[in-house]
C-alpha cells in the first residue's frame, strides 16, 4: 500500500492531496492569495489527520513543478524536498500543465485537442498541446497569444483551451474549432494521479539538484514610485 502526498502551488491556488494506490483519498485547496507559504504546512497536517494516517505513513511526496508562479512554485519545492529529505522518501515531479489536462472530462466521440494555459502576464501564456488521451503532441513552451495563434492546428481540430490564461485569450483566438472552458485551475489531486504511475516505475526526481520547471528566468521588477 501506498501513499502519495501530492502538493500545486503554481498558481494563487493552493491545494494538497493524498492518494492510496493511486486511487483519492483526501484532498483540499484554497482560493486565497498568498496563502502558500503561511497556509501549506497547516494543510498538509490537517489532510494527513484527516486521513487517519500519521506523517511517517507516507511513501512518496509529489509536486506540481511547473511551469507557473516563480515564488508559488519555490514554496512548493521548498516544502516537497524538505518532506522527503526529512522522511527518507521519494520526491516525484509532475508537469502543472499535463496534470491539468486530467480536470478536462469530453464527452465529445470526435477527435478534441487540449490546450492547457498559464497566465505568463501580457500576451504570454505557457502552454501545451494533447490529444484526447492525453499524448502531449506540442510540448511546453511560452506563447505570445495574437490572432494567428494556434491557426496550424485549429484549422482541421477542434481544440479546447483552459486555464487562468485561456480568458485573456477569447478576443484573439476566434475560430469555430475554438472552445473555451472557465474556472479550470491546477489541482493536487491530479498531480497524485499522475505521480501513482511514476512512482510504480521509480521515475524519482534528485534531491539535491531539483528545481521547479519555471520556463523563464526570473526577473525582478522595481516598485513604483507615485
Amino acid at each position: 500500500m501506498a501513499y502519495i502526498l501530492s502538493i500545486e502551488t503554481a498558481t494563487n491556488v493552493c491545494s494538497v492531496a493524498i492518494h492510496r494506490d493511486g486511487a483519492l483519498t483526501a484532498h483540499q485547496e484554497l482560493f486565497l492569495e498568498k496563502s502558500h507559504s503561511g497556509l501549506l504546512t497547516i494543510m498538509i497536517d490537517d489532510l494527513i489527520d484527516h486521513c487517519g494516517i500519521g506523517i511517517n505513513d507516507l511513501n512518496a511526496v509529489a509536486l506540481s513543478e511547473g511551469p507557473g508562479s516563480y515564488t508559488g512554485l519555490r514554496i512548493g519545492a521548498s516544502a516537497a524536498k524538505g518532506l522527503a529529505y526529512s522522511l527518507e522518501i521519494p520526491l516525484i515531479g509532475v508537469s502543472t500543465l499535463e496534470a491539468m489536462c486530467r480536470s478536462v472530462t469530453l464527452y465529445d466521440p470526435k477527435p478534441i485537442l487540449l490546450c492547457p494555459m498559464l497566465d505568463a502576464r501580457r500576451m504570454e501564456v505557457y502552454c501545451l498541446v494533447a490529444n484526447q488521451d492525453y499524448e502531449v503532441i506540442q510540448e511546453v513552451h511560452p506563447h505570445i497569444v495574437d490572432q494567428s495563434s494556434f491557426l496550424n492546428i485549429l484549422t482541421d481540430n477542434k481544440v479546447v483551451f483552459f486555464g487562468n490564461g485561456a480568458s485573456k485569450c477569447k478576443e484573439h483566438i476566434i475560430h469555430q474549432n475554438a472552445f473555451f472552458i472557465e474556472s479550470v485551475t491546477p489541482n493536487a489531486k491530479h498531480i497524485g494521479n499522475l505521480a501513482y504511475l511514476k512512482y510504480k516505475n521509480d521515475e524519482f526526481l534528485d534531491l539535491a539538484y531539483f528545481e521547479p520547471f519555471y520556463l523563464k528566468d526570473f526577473r525582478p521588477t522595481q516598485p513604483r514610485t507615485l
